[in-house]
């Protein structure tokens, strides 16, 4: 399984960003969905996930009303669409995908099988 993340850049504060993640899995539509991020000097934090089908979505608190996931699952593709970016949300941001656990569960782990190169998003105050 190879994940391509593309769609970084940089905005500023208030804009709008919107990233993509193109899987090359056969059964992409059979796997939960997740985007993740790591600041410089920090952890690599949770930031949303998707189940299979699409049918339920999930996010960290800090991104909560503001980015919305979706998914295209005859695109193999997971969306990230980031509304009123704030300077704190400046971080290399990754897709990862894991079958062993459900979209729901996406936030209690760090240590998945299938992570994107990364593509870097930078807001500017």
């Amino acid at each position: 399984v190879q994940l391509q993340a593309s769609g970084g850049g940089l905005v500023q504060a208030g804009q709008s960003l919107s990233l993509s993640c193109v899987s090359s899995q056969f059964t992409f539509s059979a796997w939960p969905m997740g985007w993740f991020r790591q600041a410089p000097g920090k952890e690599r934090q949770f930031v949303a996930s998707i189940s299979d089908s699409g049918g339920s979505s999930y996010y960290a608190d800090s991104v909560k009303g503001r980015f919305t996931i979706s998914r295209d699952n005859v695109k193999k593709t997971v969306y990230l669409h980031m509304t009123r970016l704030k300077p704190e949300d400046t971080a290399v941001y990754y897709c990862a995908t894991d079958p062993r656990y459900s979209a729901s569960n996406y936030h209690l782990y760090d240590r998945y099988d299938y992570w994107g190169q990364g593509t870097q998003v930078t807001v500017s105050s």
